[in-house]
């Protein structure tokens, strides 16, 4: 069995998975803020449950929002406070008896939609996720890539590209954003960076989906306004494709329900990309909010 936690701060969820990758079981729990040993306590007395439900020792891994190691070994995750600066893996592996896999909450996303029974055919799968920020994870023949500092997949972080500049002027306002860097893409592309550039260009404030409403409506400047993500999100993407050069593209976050962008994104793609590139397969992600407990579970999946 493939034990797979999902934790954030305020809910713990753990979802017990066979051998053909289906879900048997959920069970949840309210995540401790304050109390490490709590912490630790609840996460094992989950997995105590899970092992005696099914007579078996799962294997565990668990998704977090952060880094799961820093060079001393120690998690940063600070909206997880009671086990921020703890080294978590250690003490729960220590704790349950058997090795415990710990990796950030985007990689698991990516992981799980990696496993997807018709996406395993692809070797290399870059995961974006465009929700209240901008990130993902790279996965290659089953195994999430981390890289040196758990960093790889944090393409909210990448600076405008010089062609972003054709798409909205180059006038357009370099955003600070909450790293401290000026210009990084999640202001652009995320969820909020959405409504950011449609009040940016029209004076007028309106949500995502408010936006999205309009387009349905076809209205004008809804229309034209996706447009414009659109060609903003393929000059962003193409050059992390250029880079990692992937089999399949699977899109998540809030951003990825307005389906026309991903069923149009290949199109706008090729001119942006190598004359012998080949455009991957774009597709939206298809375990939504299971993906994070999902994509955990299947930490012990590769090597």
């Amino acid at each position: 069995m493939y034990y797979g936690f999902d934790i954030g701060g305020s809910k713990i969820a753990l979802g017990v998975y066979d051998a053909q990758r289906n879900l048997l079981r959920e069970w949840r729990e309210a995540t401790p803020r304050d109390d490490y040993t709590h912490f630790l306590s609840t996460v094992a007395q989950m997995v105590h449950e899970a092992d005696a439900a099914f007579a078996t020792q799962g294997s565990v891994g668990i998704g977090i929002p952060g880094l799961p190691y820093t060079d001393d070994g120690t998690l940063y995750a600070a909206n997880l406070p009671a086990a921020n600066g703890k080294p978590l893996g250690r003490d729960l592996s220590e704790r349950l008896g058997r090795e415990v896999r710990i990796d950030n909450d985007a990689n698991c996303f990516t992981l799980s939609e990696a496993w997807d029974d018709e996406f395993r055919a692809y070797p290399v799968v870059l995961g974006l996720i465009l929700g209240t920020g901008v990130g993902g994870g790279l996965v290659v023949n089953g195994k999430a890539i981390t890289g040196r500092a758990c960093l790889t997949g944090e393409f909210g972080h990448v600076r405008l590209p010089v062609d972003a500049l054709e798409v909205l002027g180059r006038d357009i306002p370099l955003l600070r954003c909450g790293c401290g860097q000026l210009g990084c893409v999640e202001n652009y592309l995320s969820g909020r960076g959405f409504a950011w550039l449609y009040q940016h260009f029209y004076h007028e404030t309106l949500s995502g989906p408010e936006i999205v409403t309009r387009w349905q409506a076809g209205e004008p400047r809804a229309r034209e306004h996706a447009q414009r993500y659109l060609d903003l999100l393929a000059v962003c993407l193409a050059n992390l494709l250029t880079i990692v050069d992937p089999h399949l593209v699977v899109i998540g976050g809030g951003l990825s329900q307005f389906s026309w962008l991903t069923q149009t994104l290949a199109q706008r793609l090729t001119r942006h990309l190598l004359p012998v590139a080949k455009v991957p397969r774009i597709e939206q992600a298809r375990h939504g909010d299971a993906g994070g407990m999902r994509g955990a579970a299947f930490l012990h999946l590769a090597p």
